[in-house]
């Protein structure tokens, strides 16, 4: 009987052609884009999901301030002292050290900034599989290497050559390769090329000081180790190992741990630089989905419903004939199932066709396993949805026609019938005008944002890291010679750039009982010439005083206000880095405030020091031809660095990067409000069908009564637009709702103005006009003769 009700349904789609592809095209768009958000989602929620051992690993998080979120580094005794300390609840403790660093061998160099530095058990803790060499063994010797499948092949063409070759680290230290790793998979925190020991490391100076932080610890606890009863036991450890320099800092450090399946997700620091996802951007797809989703259904259901009109002779003869209605139930059925088996074919298609540009669009390759369960019960699930949900009303609307009336063409489909369908269209259309909406908020909202005066010149400004030796060692003859070069303004050496590297450290300061947390920066005496940076009180450093570089710093606004001064009032007080500074400092100016954060992070206190910690040099280049100053620059970089490759930002490009999250999220926005319009419409223009075929007698008496096209154009086009226009009074107070929770998320965000409503109500009126007006135009056209005849 199946089989019969599928040939039957066959027939008919075949018949109704251009019915059939408006059905499909409706559905498989719909189909296509729930199909990349549900693999997005996937992704995003099996992140660390494949490490057999990981509901044990945790990581090791630093806190230092309550209102602040916790850290994840922490220094190099940290693993090996919890190791001794805990040995019924912790079982291993893996260091995890990020750097780069460049590898060379023969003739060939590459700068490599995906390195890990670990412990020997990193393999062991960490299901990363090999595919040459002994996971548990290789990284065992201290002059040992494990490279991923893509870097064998990019050094030395294959895994099985990168076998036991030799590669030099920094010029210095030289490593085998004893093993080959598969490739990190794209839902993995952890991101590496290389890994190597650590062991190379820990007999450097600093490397067991408590303080100096910067790598992560991963431990592995015992299966009935409670990890809340470790972290209330952690306050002793930090008391024990940890008291004298909590003390002298005046800072209170405490300990606490995060599972590993839970780090991906968890509120993280802008400097941990491990791959990290937001639940609220899922939690909007996953909505996205759902909304072009149930268009995508409506869009079905009703141009299903219009299609009666054309089918309700074969409705009544096949009534007339014995067919029972829950047949013709199950043939309308079918032929759903059959359209939505139909897109789902065509929309994996169309996901193959599209996934190299949306793995682009996402940031990482998005690998689709097509054995996985969950990607087939979810197309299942989407077959059936589509063909007993969205297909059950025309269903049972079209085998409820009345067999005399339906061979006569006499079909009374009802006021309530009329109220559902455009019901129907008003849902559509209030998730489209919200897309709409939303789109329009965000991009307004990256525009503000990158039209802001941050406070700082960022124009024409070149940003080096200092990454290697070479540079760091020849940093003040690569200074001084680019301010001898004809090409650079001015040179500054600094520990962070404006969206780099700012740590907060604690201050005891002239007239505050308490102590006083700040964001720090280390520079040289030009980082305010170079950066542009205005003085509002007191003066920049200068080398005509002495004392600068050892007893003077400068503050931003921000830092003064905290201190409850003024900026005249700040000059001349004194303040004391007790991480840094054995003696107090004087403040010496006021710097007016610039954004050095991203524009998501409130404006906060500055204190620029001349102590000596450089990691990034920024060049301002004069006006005029840049690429030859880059060269310039260029040439200099490769006398005092000559192995190293020379790499560089401008500074004006860090907006493309720290709201790169953002911009894709506008992207994708735009792209599915797009096809939320496009699949609403199909819908729109089945109806305008539907109402000029119900219409036609009356357009035809009103021609004879001598009413023009333009009249009658209007006539239809009124009463399909009021759906459209109850959507958008509906649409704009969520829309609202919506985005202005969106824009807390942004300290400096623009104002949600009232045109913003106006643009995507008349976007939405204009794109329904276009789609009714085909139809009603034609409709308003025909031969009033050809329509009184319809009878």
């Amino acid at each position: 009987m199946i089989r019969n009700y599928l040939k039957i349904a066959w027939r008919n789609l075949y018949k109704q052609k251009v019915f059939s592809l408006i059905h499909i095209l409706g559905l498989t768009m719909g189909i296509t884009v729930c199909l990349m958000i549900f693999l997005y989602i996937m992704n995003e929620f099996s992140v660390d999901k494949f490490h057999k051992q990981g509901k044990n690993i945790y990581r090791v998080m630093r806190g230092f301030d309550p209102a602040k979120p916790r850290v994840p580094y922490l220094s190099g005794p940290y693993a090996p002292a919890l190791l001794n300390d805990y040995p019924q609840d912790i079982k291993m403790a893996v260091r995890v050290s990020p750097q780069n660093n460049l590898v060379s061998f023969g003739e060939k160099a590459f700068n490599e900034k995906k390195v890990y530095a670990v412990d020997a058990g990193f393999f062991k803790l960490f299901t990363f599989p090999l595919l040459k060499g002994d996971a548990a063994t290789a990284l065992d010797n201290p002059n040992s290497v494990v490279l991923t499948e893509t870097t064998a092949k990019k050094y030395f063409g294959s895994a099985d050559n990168a076998m036991g070759k030799v590669v030099q680290f920094d010029k210095q230290l030289n490593l085998k390769v004893t093993g080959v790793a598969k490739d990190v998979p794209s839902n993995s925190h952890l991101d590496f090329d290389l890994v190597m020991p650590i062991a190379n490391y820990t007999k450097n100076p600093g490397f067991d000081v408590w303080i100096n932080n910067g790598l992560f610890v991963y431990v592995l606890l015992n299966e009935h180790s409670s990890p809340a009863a470790l972290e209330h036991r952690f306050t002793q450890f930090m008391d024990k190992y940890m008291g004298k320099d909590m003390q002298k800092f005046g800072a209170k450090f405490d300990l606490s741990l995060t599972q590993l399946n839970d780090i991906y997700f968890e509120q993280y620091s802008a400097f941990d630089n491990v791959k990290h996802g937001d639940k609220t951007v899922v939690f909007i797809f996953i909505s996205i989905a759902a909304l072009i989703m149930l268009i995508a259904c409506i869009n079905f259901m009703n141009l299903a419903t219009i299609r009666a009109v054309e089918r309700s002779k074969e409705v009544g003869m096949r009534k007339v004939m014995g067919a029972l209605r829950n047949h013709l139930i199950w043939q309308f059925i079918g032929e759903s199932l059959m359209l939505a088996l139909i897109s789902c074919a065509l929309s994996i298609g169309l996901l193959l066709v599209l996934m190299p540009s949306y793995s682009q669009l996402l940031g990482y390759h998005l690998t689709v396993s097509w054995n996985s369960l969950p990607i087939w019960l979810f197309l299942f699930g989407v077959i059936l949805v589509v063909g007993f949900l969205a297909g059950s009303y025309p269903a049972i609307f079209m085998s409820a026609f009345s067999p005399i009336q339906a061979l006569k063409g006499k079909l009374k489909l009802g006021k309530g019938g009329s109220i559902f369908r455009q019901g129907l269209v008003v849902l559509q259309f209030s998730i489209s005008v919200m897309l709409i909406i939303g789109t329009i908020v965000i991009v307004n909202q990256m525009r503000y944002i990158k039209s802001k005066s941050l406070g700082y010149d960022k124009e024409q400004t070149l940003v080096i890291k200092i990454d290697n030796n070479d540079i760091y060692d020849h940093r003040k003859t690569f200074k001084d010679e680019l301010q001898n070069s004809g090409a650079v303004s001015s040179v500054s050496l600094m520990s962070g750039e404006p969206g780099g590297f700012y740590d907060v450290h604690g201050f005891d300061a002239e007239g505050q009982q308490a102590n006083f947390m700040s964001r720090t920066e280390f520079a040289d005496f030009e980082y305010v010439k170079t950066l542009g940076l205005k003085i509002i009180a007191g003066r920049d450093f200068s080398p005509a005083f002495a004392t600068d570089t050892a007893n003077s710093v400068l503050i931003n606004r921000t830092a003064a206000k905290d201190l409850g001064f003024l900026p005249q009032q700040a000059i001349g007080k004194w303040i004391k880095n007790k991480v840094r500074d054995d003696k107090r400092r004087t403040i010496i100016g006021v710097v007016e405030d610039f954004n050095f954060l991203s524009l998501k992070e409130n404006m906060d206190a500055l204190v620029i020091s001349p102590s000596d910690d450089r990691r990034v040099i920024v060049i301002k280049l004069k006006a005029g031809n840049i690429p030859a100053s880059v060269a310039a620059v260029k040439d200099i970089y490769t006398k005092v660095a000559p192995v190293y490759p020379f790499e560089y930002t401008f500074l004006d490009q860090k907006f493309d990067t720290t709201y790169k999250t953002d911009i894709r999220q506008q992207t994708m926005l735009t792209i599915f409000s797009g096809l939320a319009i496009f699949i609403a419409c199909l819908g729109l223009f089945g109806l305008a069908s539907f109402t000029a075929v119900k219409r036609t007698k009356e357009i035809g008496v009103r021609k004879v009564l001598g009413s023009s096209v333009q009249s009658i154009l209007i006539l239809i086009s009124k009463d399909l637009l009021k759906p459209v226009f109850l959507a958008t009074v509906i649409a704009m107070p969520i829309g609202y709702y919506c985005m202005n929770k969106w824009l807390q998320t942004f300290a400096y965000k623009t104002p949600l103005h009232w045109w913003i409503f106006v643009l995507a109500a008349f976007i939405t009126f204009i794109i329904a006009v276009l789609t009714i007006s085909f139809q009603s135009l034609k409709a308003a056209m025909m031969n009033p003769v050809r329509s009184l005849r319809s009878e």
